[in-house]
């Protein structure tokens, strides 16, 4: 089983650094305690080395009394004898005291696990705990045998001491680190605690913070910039998310309001038939009449929407050559004959490009002619619409370059001086508050309703042509003084060339469009 392990960073941090710290002190102490045993061990060696019995101290040898008071040696030497037949014998040479206990010797020479000229360690005889013995084998006279011990009391005790130093040693160290390792580690991740801190108020609701960078070189302040850099992309696809679903709650509701009075409508004029089957001929007439401009109010409606979906799902595929000045020319064609007292002119754009006597270039662009005709006539209606009676209409075609100073409009912005080919539709009405011109075109947005409106498509239409297309649809607008729509396309990349027949309809009107 496992013990329970620190939960926070910095606790792990100061267990690890105190586990590393007393596990070096202690390896190093106890490498030194290895080495000064060996040292001391060694130190007895040679005392046993350089002492060898004379022959005069064997039992039973003729010679001088051995040294010292009856007979005992003046040293920590404990000197032991086997006789010829190899069985230990009771006469010994030790300390004059003789108090400190021997070494555990076999009865029997055989058991004697003593090699010739190699020391040995011995138990000590009684406590099983009291210090050993330095042993050392010689061959004596008439096949006898001495034992010559030394006690390592020394070295115990030495390495003794030395282990509990040790152990008092790992123990401070491992104290202290803990108790100023607890303070470096806390002042070291003060910058996390800080981002920690910040993110618990992120996440509390507090959005618009961001985590705060004290060093971008280290690790935190790297941490710290890659979550505020995620911060940024999480907030602006909040934004996004939460203004799409705004557009998309206003888009339902303006799509339901416009679909609801058709449908009303249709419903009334459907019940009033049913329920009223003696109505004159006349009144059915104009019942079935409404009915059908009602379903057909609903139907371009329906129309539309699809359209501005598979805009806003598919990019424009068809791209073919197209002759903008063509495509404005049929276009005040058909407008010339839905609205025959208009006045609608075609005219160069007044650039640097027009030709010296103002006649009309053909200007070209790659795209899909049928959108591109369906945004001009969209320009060409909802001027029409917005616009008395009496005022002027102007359709400008011509090529130019962008300039830097953009208009409110929908589209890319093309950088300044890129060739562009511009259609504008200019009017004399009333013309567009300038708070508005940035909504206008929104779907289903009206800045001023009429009696009979339209589904407020159009100029939605119109920019999402437009931006399939790479271009940009801008507007122009003052206050009683008109409005000036503005069709931005890239220039086609090759210079002008004639076209095929079937792309560019012939304009048979257009003598007569100059005349009005």
């Amino acid at each position: 089983m496992r013990g329970p392990r620190p939960r926070s960073l910095r606790g792990r941090l100061v267990l690890i650094a105190g586990v590393l710290a007393t596990g070096v002190v202690l390896l190093c102490q106890l490498a030194g305690l290895a080495v000064v045993r060996d040292w001391l061990t060694d130190q007895v060696d040679a005392r046993l080395a350089h002492f060898r019995p004379p022959a005069q101290v064997y039992p039973g040898a003729d010679g001088p009394p051995p040294p010292g008071p009856d007979g005992a040696l003046p040293s920590d030497y404990q000197v032991f004898f086997y006789d010829r037949d190899g069985n230990l014998l009771a006469s010994s040479l030790s300390s004059a005291d003789g108090s400190r206990p021997g070494p555990r010797l076999p009865l029997r020479e055989a058991d004697l696990a003593l090699a010739d000229g190699k020391p040995g360690t011995l138990p000590s005889e009684g406590d099983p705990r009291a210090s050993g013995w330095r042993a050392l084998s010689y061959q004596g006279p008439d096949r006898m045998r001495a034992v010559v011990a030394l006690p390592l009391d020394a070295v115990d005790g030495v390495s003794t001491k030395l282990l509990w130093f040790s152990l008092g040693l790992g123990g401070v160290v491992a104290a202290g680190v803990v108790l100023l390792g607890n303070g470096a580690v806390r002042l070291g991740l003060r910058p996390l605690t800080r981002v920690e801190r910040t993110a618990q108020q992120i996440t509390a609701g507090a959005l618009e913070l961001n985590v705060p960078v004290a060093d971008p070189d280290t690790e935190v302040g790297r941490l710290g910039l890659a979550l505020n850099s995620m911060l940024d992309r999480l907030r602006t696809a909040l934004h996004r998310t939460e203004a799409s679903e705004a557009r998309l709650r206003h888009f339902m509701a303006d799509a339901g309001h416009e679909l609801r009075t058709p449908l009303t409508a249709i419903q009334g004029f459907a019940e009033l038939l049913l329920e009223a089957p003696e109505l004159p001929a006349d009144r059915r007439r104009e019942a079935h009449a409404l009915i059908a401009r009602s379903a057909d109010r609903m139907s371009r409606l329906v129309d539309d929407l699809f359209l501005l979906a598979k805009l806003g799902a598919v990019p424009v595929v068809h791209r073919e050559p197209v002759d903008l000045l063509s495509l404005a020319a049929d276009a005040i064609a058909t407008a010339a004959i839905r609205h025959p007292r208009r006045v609608i002119t075609l005219e160069p754009l007044p650039t640097r490009s027009t030709a010296a006597n103002g006649d009309l270039e053909i200007v070209e662009t790659p795209g899909d002619p049928h959108q591109l005709a369906q945004v001009l006539g969209n320009l060409l209606s909802n001027a029409v619409t917005h616009t008395p009676a009496t005022g002027r209409i102007r359709v400008r075609v011509g090529a130019t370059r962008a300039t830097a100073d953009p208009h409110p409009g929908r589209g890319p912005l093309p950088p300044p001086g890129t060739p562009v080919c511009v259609v504008e539709v200019a009017d004399d009405g009333p013309g567009i508050d300038p708070d508005d011109a940035p909504r206008v075109f929104d779907r289903f947005y009206r800045a001023d309703p009429t009696p009979e409106p339209g589904s407020g498509l159009g100029l939605a239409i119109a920019a999402a042509v437009a931006t399939a297309h790479g271009g940009r649809l801008e507007l122009d607008t003052r206050p009683g003084e008109g409005s000036t729509f503005r069709l931005l396309l890239p220039a086609a990349p090759e210079p002008p060339r004639s076209p095929p027949l079937h792309a560019f309809p012939q304009v048979r009107t257009l003598p007569d469009l100059r005349k009005r």
